[in-house]
């Protein structure tokens, strides 16, 4: 197990973690969160070992071997398939060994060396670096292709891929899911939940985070606090504890003040004093319990914009795609779509099928290859792109952005663009004091993406073109960031891998796929299992056409997420109400149950928190008489999870029969 007993750790001056104590047990999956800033990469580089504790002990198995992602851009004319599999540490020892045992012509170490590699798993190491290329996102045209003719979005796709290679006990995962999009994310969560060492994963995704953890280690003013659960379950428990304090607090400072005025009462009188004293004393006795003092929220909004054209924008048979050397590559054929004002649609889609030429096309990036593209009058695009950030000037500051920006668009109504308006605009985006001169290449992810959206925000536009926006939010920024589309009175078109984000903003979906947009039929779940039928689709597509065997072997590590179902297809008027006739009926049987079982899933999620948390306390140095009521607490909490168990259990059957019957 990993140890930390009254740890402290220092960034320079700063202290990260004063007195901090967690163990973590073999096989947890534990998501690490707290505010940016908290240490929790501070906390990685000690699990790694580049960092050693300041004060207190760590420690952690010898034996245990460590696998994470380097966070050095890769480098080499290797092929991608060689790159992941030199991820696989212990089979590179091993091959070394059988080519020196071949040099010295020693026959028992070579016969060593290939039961070693064999229980290595040597004979199908290739395939299974493969698998997890094409399960990243990778096209199977693409595994011998030289790591260096990837951008560095893919080439740290590629590194994920090497960690997971490398066999380990421990695996830490530092924003795992920064360079993905959705379907590789899928992907990437059931290979995880396999995954049978231990991780400790850092991810502002609390979808992701809910999906691959089971215990959430929050740090907060320097210390470590342990929740049983995953990140939706810390955020029940934690929010509980928190209204506990306040309360205990409050009735803490009202005993005080009755104390207190004892003492202030009649300190001077003879009579009283002894009382006073004793009052005095206790005090100065008494444990103080510390006020809630909650971290300020960061908040924005997006100012009305100044016209609504209705539609927005149109797009008749339109080829979307690029010209490369004069030769036009189209990715969407004829598409025929609207875009109306106040809509909110989610752009969905696997890699490389053409969703960001598609928001490119739109914010006048590239051209359509053909057919028209009709915009609203007062078409006012606010473009957020996924290399948004590389095109921001790094030696410039903020302020020096926003005043560039002014001199671009000019004044934009209900505006200023007076230096001070400007500084006073950067500051409600948390770019406050001297932040406004600092340069911006000094700056971090979350920082510049926040520019970037400060930008956006000053032009006051009424369509809002977003290409995954995220990737270096915390989850503070991104709940901002989901309020203020959900409070933009424009239309939003998003293109996001973050779940959360989709659920909350969007209304409707497109899918791109296949050569074509087209409205999907379903919600994110619905897209999940369709994403699960694509997969199914290639498979076959490879079985049939002798393609390599990767794409079935990655095909099959997808579907251990859901079964697959078929994907939506077009259906008569008659054909859809009779659907949605079925739906009404099935869900007014299934929905009284549902309420049960999600009711009793956050019941079990309490009740085995308060377990791990007696068994912990079992471990520590008690009074006999704690153990005795600690124990009995233990037994009737196992006495109520195994009761509830049960229950849950009984419905979930009841559940799955009436699906099966309706």
């Amino acid at each position: 197990m990993i140890q930390l007993k009254n740890v402290t750790l220092r960034r320079s001056a700063k202290v990260l973690l004063d007195a901090a104590s967690v163990t973590l047990n073999p096989g947890e999956k534990v998501g690490l969160v707290g505010r940016n800033g908290a240490g929790k990469s501070t906390l990685f580089a000690l699990f790694n070992g580049t960092l050693h504790e300041d004060g207190g002990d760590f420690s952690m198995p010898k034996q245990w071997r460590l696998a994470q992602v380097s966070q050095n851009m890769p480098e080499t004319e290797e092929s991608a398939t060689d790159f992941v599999l030199g991820g696989d540490t212990r089979l590179a020892e091993l091959r070394a060994a059988l080519n020196a045992a071949e040099l010295a012509e020693d026959g028992m170490a070579m016969a060593h060396a290939h039961v070693d590699l064999a229980d290595a798993g040597e004979h199908d190491a290739v395939p299974r670096a493969q698998a997890l290329i094409l399960g990243l996102g990778f096209r199977s045209a693409e595994l011998n292709q030289a790591v260096n003719s990837f951008s560095g979005g893919w080439r740290m796709r590629l590194q994920l891929a090497r960690a997971l290679m490398c066999p380990s006990d421990l695996l830490i995962l530092d924003e795992p899911t920064n360079h993905l999009d959705l379907d590789a994310l899928v992907w990437l969560e059931a290979w995880l939940k396999r995954y049978s060492g231990t991780m400790i994963v850092i991810s502002h995704d609390r979808e992701f985070l809910d999906a691959v953890t089971d215990v959430t280690l929050h740090i907060e003013h320097a210390k470590l606090n342990r929740y049983g659960g995953n990140y939706s379950a810390f955020e029940t428990l934690r929010s509980q504890q928190l209204e506990l304090q306040q309360a205990s607090f409050s009735k803490q400072q009202d005993k005080i003040a009755h104390l207190q005025k004892f003492i202030d009462r009649f300190k001077a009188k003879a009579s009283k004093a002894k009382q006073a004293q004793s009052r005095v004393k206790a005090l100065e006795r008494m444990e103080k319990i510390a006020p809630v003092l909650a971290d300020a929220d960061f908040t924005f909004e997006f100012k009305e914009p100044q016209n609504l054209p209705n539609p927005m924008l149109a797009i008749s048979d339109a080829n979307l795609g690029y010209t490369i050397d004069g030769d036009e590559k189209i990715i969407v054929r004829q598409v025929n779509k609207s875009v109306l004002a106040g809509q909110r649609i989610g752009i969905l889609g696997a890699n490389g099928q053409g969703k960001s030429t598609l928001v490119k096309t739109i914010a006048r990036s590239i051209k359509a290859l053909s057919g028209e593209l009709t915009e609203g009058k007062g078409l006012n695009i606010g473009y957020f792109a996924q290399q948004e950030l590389d095109v921001l000037h790094p030696a410039d500051n903020p302020l020096e952005h926003m005043i560039r920006l002014v001199k671009e668009l000019g004044t934009i109504q209900g505006q200023s663009s007076r230096e001070q308006d400007l500084r006073n605009f950067l500051g409600t985006f948390n770019f406050t004091g001297d932040m406004v001169k600092q340069s911006v290449g000094s700056m971090s992810g979350g920082e510049k993406a926040r520019l970037v959206l400060a930008m956006i925000v000053w032009q006051r536009p009424n369509l809002l073109l977003l290409d995954e926006p995220t990737n270096h939010l915390d989850l503070a920024t991104r709940e901002a960031l989901s309020m203020a589309l959900n409070e933009f009175e424009g239309t939003v078109m998003l293109v996001s891998h973050d779940r959360a984000l989709l659920r909350a903003v969007c209304d409707d979906f497109w899918l791109v796929g296949r050569g074509e947009i087209k409205p999907f039929d379903g919600d994110l779940d619905d897209y999940q299992r369709y994403l699960l039928e694509e997969s199914k689709r290639l498979r076959e597509e490879a079985k049939a056409n002798d393609v390599a065997a990767p794409i079935q072997q990655m095909s099959a590590l997808v579907e251990v997420i859901a079964k697959p179902i078929v994907p939506p297809q077009n259906r008569s008027s008659e054909q859809k109400k009779g659907d949605a006739l079925l739906r009404q009926q099935k869900s007014a049987l299934t929905k009284p149950l549902k309420k049960s079982i999600e009711k009793a899933d956050a019941q079990l999620l309490l009740l085995h928190a308060e377990k791990t948390a007696l068994e912990e306390k079992l471990t520590q140095a008690l009074a006999p008489a704690d153990i005795a009521e600690t124990g009995k607490q233990l037994k009737l909490a196992n006495h109520a999870l195994e009761a509830l168990e049960a229950q849950w259990l009984a419905w979930s059957e009841e559940l799955e029969k009436l699906m099966q019957e309706s």
